[in-house]
């Protein structure tokens, strides 16, 4: 998108990026905090911001702890991105293979049992925000305990591979697809889950035995005819889409985080957490729905309305005070709020 900006100003148009909830509301926060701190002279040593849109905890009642209110293709493959993030000074790269092994256990409220991994490249992030002098930057995404291996696990057994195979053909079952994915000798069950165990490496015969069963739940492990969508992926998120989708009264979850380890003008430390938690109506908007929605919405509004941090033509992104302020004081009044918390 940046490399539209000289012909959107040739154009003399306004091409207006992050304005969901992450990216959008985490930046209206983020800039918020910052320029409060470097104002009272401080410095921000550590940045770390990790967001999830899952079910509410009574609807995670699946194994993969997740439900989908958009593409199951688009969600499974944001969990195959490689990632890069700044860590003591230093840069860290993870590869797509092993970003599900890096997710770490990481508590935001009491009553969640979530784990972190980090979302793409965030090192841009130190110049974005504007804390040259932070050491640790981190942005990331939340899912709940237990869903990154199941999703390692469908990733080594290969129904996350979008490439086309020509054995892959209608008429199939699961059973069958899963036996020529991994190579295993036999169609049937029990000789299914001694292939996939070698393939898959668990670390526990009890991980081992919530995944399998998992497995069977989702159906593939079963002698359905599988409805065959051209490669493995596509043939999976087709039955993902009848299997994880929310159900008339159930409700999502938007958890977004921040955490800054701050160093005070003093030479005293400092932790600022803010923190969404903003549960869907079962019998109106999800919470996805809603922090997305209103943040566009408010923003395009000013934009319309010629806020004079918005009506400049090129491509922009909520990245200053001048148009993040704005912003967050009108996504504010429709209750989309972010927490603070000092210690």
């Amino acid at each position: 998108m940046r490399q539209l900006d000289e012909a959107a100003k040739e154009a003399g148009i306004v091409v207006l990026n992050e304005v969901g909830v992450d990216p959008g509301v985490d930046h209206l926060n983020a800039i918020k905090i910052i320029d409060e701190v470097h104002a009272k002279g401080g410095k921000i040593k550590q940045f770390y911001s990790y967001c999830g849109g899952v079910p509410a905890p009574e609807c995670a009642d699946n194994p993969l702890g997740f439900k989908f209110s958009w593409s199951p293709r688009g969600a499974l493959l944001s969990q195959q991105n490689s990632a890069s993030f700044l860590f003591e000074g230093k840069r860290v790269d993870i590869s797509a293979q092993d970003l599900m092994s890096a997710a770490k256990p990481f508590h935001v409220t009491d009553g969640y049992a979530f784990v972190a991994y980090p979302n793409r490249d965030s090192v841009p992030f130190r110049a974005v925000y504007n804390i040259p002098e932070a050491e640790t930057v981190v942005r990331g995404s939340l899912r709940y305990a237990g869903n990154p291996e199941f999703v390692r696990a469908l990733a080594d057994l290969g129904w996350l591979d979008a490439g086309g195979k020509s054995w892959l053909e209608p008429g199939l079952t699961f059973l069958q697809i899963q036996q020529k994915a991994i190579g295993a000798k036999e169609s049937d069950e029990n000789s299914l889950i001694s292939r996939i165990k070698e393939v898959c490496h668990f670390q526990s015969d009890v991980e081992s035995e919530r995944i399998i069963s998992g497995l069977r739940w989702m159906g593939l492990l079963s002698s359905e005819q599988a409805s065959v969508k051209g490669n493995l992926l596509d043939t999976l998120c087709g039955q993902l889409e009848k299997r994880l989708s929310y159900l008339p009264g159930e409700r999502d979850l938007v958890m977004l985080q921040h955490k800054f380890v701050v160093e005070q003008n003093d030479g005293k430390t400092e932790t600022i957490t803010s923190t969404l938690e903003l549960l869907g109506d079962p019998n109106g908007h999800s919470a996805m729905a809603k922090s997305v929605g209103v943040t566009c919405g408010v923003a395009s509004q000013l934009l319309l309305d010629g806020h004079p941090a918005l009506d400049v033509p090129g491509v922009l992104a909520p990245y200053t005070k001048e148009m993040c302020e704005p912003i967050r004081r009108l996504v504010e009044a429709e209750g989309i709020i972010m927490v603070e918390l000092h210690s």
